[in-house]
């Protein structure tokens, strides 16, 4: 999803959205049996807070689990053991959001990589630990010489850590088309690579690669944007999608705790109050809003519907459920 940048909120600015999503799926043949998980529900953050959230599944299952997974993302999971030809799962949630700035000062890149890199027998914070799970390829994420060499231009000598991000996420955005014909969930980022074209979350798991590849600890974070109908134009109820964007990691110095970072270069901005964090992880797997397997079902189609609306707007709309 693409959306223009906005103007800056001031520091005390709260805004509040509500957010339907709604995931639809047609089988063929019955389903016998089918487990599922849901990541769709936000996440609680320094600067977002999830006020409601609830979950309407048809068929009912008897009984539907909330965990953590190991980064800390909420997790629904159920099961359905009676045949069904269909799946309805609507996730309506109310959230708030405050402004989030960005480090006013960041390390040079380089002295952020030789912190993260490994040195037998020293000692690591919690915190560095946690960030050290996203140095590494996972399934939708290579390192690459072609990716150290398309960051090397944007991450110059000495130059400060939040600066070389800026200009990544400005390059991916000046050089690569948004086509959402282009790719499919299970299109390589090296493909991605060749062709410039894309959607958001190939553009995620690009720019993942490229800080990956310097050295650099970065994850994919998975959540909702709000986007502005055309000026007279009303919003369109299911019209939004899923968005994905980046958050890099800048170590702290002295004993400080370290930033994380996020920046979105499908739009070529750093998110603020327009972007709703569901979750975050390696990569698209880690995080994907509706995963699960079943038996039987023969052919499948699937409607996606999402809509992201300001509190203001959220009260005139009713949602059929």
């Amino acid at each position: 999803m693409t959306e223009k940048d906005t103007a800056g909120q001031a520091a005390d600015e709260r805004v509040i959205y509500q957010i339907h999503h709604q995931t639809t799926y047609q089988y063929s043949l019955p389903v016998r049996l089918s487990h599922q998980m849901l990541h769709l529900t936000p996440r609680e953050l320094a600067w977002q807070r999830c006020l409601s959230h609830q979950v309407n599944i048809q068929p009912a299952p008897a009984l539907v689990r909330s965990y953590e997974d190991n980064f800390g993302n909420v997790i629904k999971a159920f099961s359905l053991d009676t045949d069904h030809s269909s799946l309805d799962v609507v996730a309506e949630s109310w959230v708030e959001l405050r402004p989030r700035l960005l480090p006013a000062h960041s390390m040079p890149w380089e002295e952020a990589v030789a912190l993260l890199s490994y040195q037998g027998a020293r000692p690591l914070p919690p915190e560095m630990l946690d960030a050290s799970n996203f140095l590494f390829e996972s399934s939708h994420v290579r390192i690459k010489r072609e990716f150290i060499h398309y960051a090397e231009q944007c991450f110059t000598p000495g130059l400060s850590l939040l600066d070389g991000v800026r200009a990544l996420m400005l390059r991916i955005f000046d050089e690569f088309a948004f086509d959402p014909a282009a790719t499919t969930v299970s299109t390589p980022v090296t493909d991605v690579f060749a062709n410039r074209r894309g959607v958001c979350q190939d553009f995620a798991h690009l720019m993942l690669s490229c800080l990956r590849s310097v050295g650099l600890a970065a994850r994919y974070v998975s959540g909702y944007l709000l986007t502005q109908p055309p000026p007279g134009q009303p919003r369109l109820v299911g019209a939004d999608a899923s968005h994905a964007w980046v958050s890099v990691y800048c170590p702290g110095r002295d004993g400080q705790a370290g930033v994380w970072i996020d920046a979105d270069p499908t739009n070529g901005l750093f998110p603020g109050t327009s972007h709703i964090t569901l979750g975050w992880g390696r990569d698209f797997l880690d995080v994907s809003p509706l995963r699960g397997v079943l038996i039987g079902g023969g052919q499948q189609t699937m409607q996606v519907a999402v809509t992201v609306m300001p509190g203001e707007e959220a009260g005139e709309l009713a949602f059929a459920v």
